[in-house]
């Protein structure tokens, strides 16, 4: 099962790469997403056996974000075909076709788009913490392509932004990782898995650990967008087109997001999930103060979305901090994902009719395009935790949490 969900994304970006036809690669990418999430709804049912000797595992946070994810690539993928149609004749193709392989700007769309679902998919299952981290530095390589999808100025400088910030998180990370392993360099024969860890973690070393946090927050916290590392964040998120900014938003986010619970899981088995719960609490504020100021003002509404993602990240973390809030924030992790990633696919029809990602112009539209104009009404009262929307019900889940916490 888990070499099946792993397996279908994979070999359908490959073999993306080399269908030359428009029509067929469309209905390859509808087909990839449909399998994938049936794959992913069949393993609430049918329990997925672990593999490669316990490095791939689902377990119930890893289920929950893999059906998120898939459940959100398959919207996508819907909305990708359509998008795909009307952006057919705007980028058109290479003056140069690749050998072997299509390098038109669609072909190379719809390969590094499945790619980034097996990416994101082997972060949902990943239990070792050095295939966490190949696979949410994975994440990064196949989603750049897509942010340069319209090949122009803004969207070069908003890939490399993602790139660089993006790299220098992963990095430090990775020397999280190393500090991880320093930690258990006592206990032999310990895999550096998420539930080998968490049984040994009263044996390990705290210090080491401490440090070992400190460094995976702040590589994983970029990823996730958390201030102040989040600058990639509202340039990837405007320039990218809408149907990927909704993945990155609604999906990515998410996945660097269990990484940061499976670390802090294992710090909470050491006794050192006040540590950990603080620093985490401690940035999902700032995030949320960051956010709140570049809110006001903002004329891009997809820079808006890219904000909000930011604030609800804080809101994340800053539920997962808490211990007692563990639950809402996971909860509230659905319903960021489900919202945000209408409320971009939304957006992406409003651009298209209006040419124009300037809130100043968006009465117009909203009066021409009824459907897509009550859909962004009802996302955006969601998403600012209005009543009696799903985010504001977890939201107010997490103040209890905090309230009790004291």
């Amino acid at each position: 099962m888990l070499w099946a969900l792993l397996g279908v994304p994979t070999l359908a970006g490959a073999a993306a790469f080399f269908i030359r036809q428009d029509n067929p690669r469309r209905a390859l990418l509808l087909l990839a997403a449909l399998a994938h999430a049936g794959l992913s709804a069949s393993c609430w049912f049918v329990p997925a056996e672990p593999a490669l000797g316990g490095y791939l595992e689902l377990d119930a946070a890893g289920r929950l974000f893999l059906s998120i994810t898939s459940a959100l690539f398959l919207a996508a993928a819907a909305y990708a075909v359509g998008y795909l149609r009307g952006e057919g004749g705007v980028t058109g193709k290479e003056e140069e076709e690749g050998f072997l392989f299509d390098n038109a700007p669609e072909a190379v769309f719809t390969g590094c788009l499945l790619s980034f679902l097996a990416t994101m998919t082997l972060a949902a299952l990943s239990q070792h913490f050095g295939l966490l981290w190949v696979a949410v530095e994975a994440t990064t390589l196949a989603s750049a392509p897509l942010i340069h999808f319209h090949r122009h100025a803004r969207s070069l400088e908003a890939t490399w932004k993602y790139l660089l910030i993006c790299s220098v998180g992963i990095a430090l990370a990775l020397l999280g990782n190393f500090f991880l392993a320093v930690a258990a360099r006592d206990e032999h024969d310990l895999l550096m898995t998420a539930r080998e860890l968490a049984s040994a973690a009263p044996r390990l070393d705290a210090q080491w650990l401490k440090a070992s946090f400190i460094l995976l927050l702040v590589g994983y916290g970029t990823k996730m967008g958390l201030a102040p590392l989040h600058t990639w964040l509202p340039d990837a998120h405007s320039e990218a087109p809408s149907v990927v900014s909704a993945l990155l938003s609604g999906a990515l986010l998410n996945c660097a997001f269990l990484a940061l619970l499976r670390v802090h899981a294992v710090l909470a088995a050491a006794g050192l999930a006040e540590f950990s719960g603080n620093l985490l609490a401690g940035f999902g504020l700032l995030s949320m103060a960051v956010a709140a100021v570049f809110l006001l003002g903002q004329a891009d509404f997809k820079r808006l979305l890219a904000y909000s993602s930011v604030e609800h990240m804080g809101i994340l973390a800053f539920g997962a901090g808490l211990g007692v809030a563990g639950p809402a924030a996971m909860l509230h992790a659905v319903n960021h994902s489900a919202v945000k990633a209408a409320l971009f696919l939304t957006a992406g029809n409003l651009i298209a009719a209006g040419h124009s990602k300037s809130t100043t112009e968006m009465r117009g539209l909203l009066r021409a395009l009824p459907v897509s104009g009550m859909l962004w009404l009802a996302g955006f009262l969601a998403i600012t935790g209005s009543p009696p929307f799903g985010p504001f019900l977890s939201e107010l889940w997490i103040l209890q949490g905090a309230l009790a916490a004291g």
